[in-house]
């Protein structure tokens, strides 16, 4: 986020744009905790809809109309979507909450993260919802407000927290509050996304968990995850191997993402430091050296899975939430 937009801002009637990263959650053991802000992301230019007199000027807000949307890049056409659109949603929500009257906007959209992949898409989408809602109506919110609020509606902070603070993250909150902190900015590390041809639902995904674990299961987690924020923190891809181990999830996933099973193996082998389910799933993310030959790695996924058509997305580890103010035409001739 700019200075400004951190310090809060007031009702602005002027374009906006974000940039929102995608998230990988979990990392493996980190559940619910831990997430990793990806190079690919979702970009949203914003700007108040009016409608135009005679002369082409804009006058006043378009009576009538709410959304207008044009989107491009992956799934544009679901992103362009008028109707359940998570983020005008979002941003509906959070101006109501606040007693605010919802200003209409016309979005321009471009789309980089997998949806129904375990690639943060859904906290992109709220995050740049409140984000929107926190511009155009002067809600005078941080970029740590933005977050819960986000969180709250998200159901759980991991994505969100990577999605706005960047790099790899951990993430709590308690009675509302949220308490986190980021490291891993100058990772040279590459990451692989091996994706399935379907999707699925976060809500699926969850309900194929137990309502309880052993002991020595929360014991293994808790030393797998105090090793995955070392790696990270310490530039330690010898840790990964290891600390990118789970049980408190993955093993309950693997029948709906059948992928995560196949590439395990691969984890510490010639270039790949981890391998984890990535978020709730089926895509699987695969942490690679920095100097590693990602076309050959790529080749030995595909191997692996024994599909030939395997879509393998190339990416690295990526920065924060940038907001922006725009210029728009009626700026211009003021």
């Amino acid at each position: 986020m700019s200075e400004s937009a951190s310090r809060g801002v007031g009702i602005h009637s002027g374009g906006i744009r974000l940039r929102l990263p995608a998230t990988s959650a979990n990392l493996g053991p980190g559940f619910d905790a831990a997430g990793l802000a990806m190079g690919l992301g979702l970009t949203i230019e914003a700007r108040v809809l009016r409608a135009q007199d005679g002369t082409g000027a804009a006058v006043t807000e378009l009576a009538g109309t709410d959304l207008t949307i044009a989107a491009t890049g992956r799934d544009a056409e679901r992103c362009g979507q008028t109707r359940d659109n998570m983020v005008f949603e979002t941003y509906c929500a959070v101006l109501m909450s606040a007693g605010r009257a919802v200003v209409p906007l016309d979005l321009r959209i471009h789309n980089e993260i997998p949806l129904g992949m375990g690639c943060g898409s859904s906290a992109a989408a709220r995050l740049g919802g409140v984000m929107l809602a926190n511009h155009f109506g002067g809600l005078g919110l941080d970029l740590r407000a933005c977050m819960e609020e986000a969180s709250w509606r998200e159901g759980h902070p991991d994505n969100v927290v990577a999605c706005g603070l960047g790099y790899m993250t951990v993430s709590a909150v308690v009675d509302g509050r949220l308490s986190a902190a980021t490291c891993g900015e100058g990772l040279a590390w590459r990451l692989l996304l091996a994706l399935p041809a379907a999707g699925l639902a976060t809500e699926k995904a969850r309900a194929l968990l137990p309502a309880e674990y052993s002991r020595a299961d929360a014991v293994a987690n808790v030393q797998r995850t105090a090793l995955l924020v070392a790696a990270f923190a310490l530039g330690r891809g010898d840790l990964l191997r290891v600390a990118m181990q789970d049980r408190l999830h993955q093993p309950y996933r693997m029948e709906s993402a059948p992928l995560l099973s196949k590439l395990l193996p691969l984890a510490g082998e010639s270039g790949v430091l981890g391998v984890a389910l990535s978020g709730a799933g089926p895509g699987v993310l695969l942490v690679v050296e920095a100097e590693a030959a990602t076309g050959e790695i790529a080749a030995r996924v595909r191997q692996a899975v024994g599909d030939a058509e395997l879509e393998i997305v190339a990416t690295g580890i990526g920065a924060g939430a940038v907001q922006e103010l725009v210029q728009t035409e009626e700026d211009t001739l003021q």
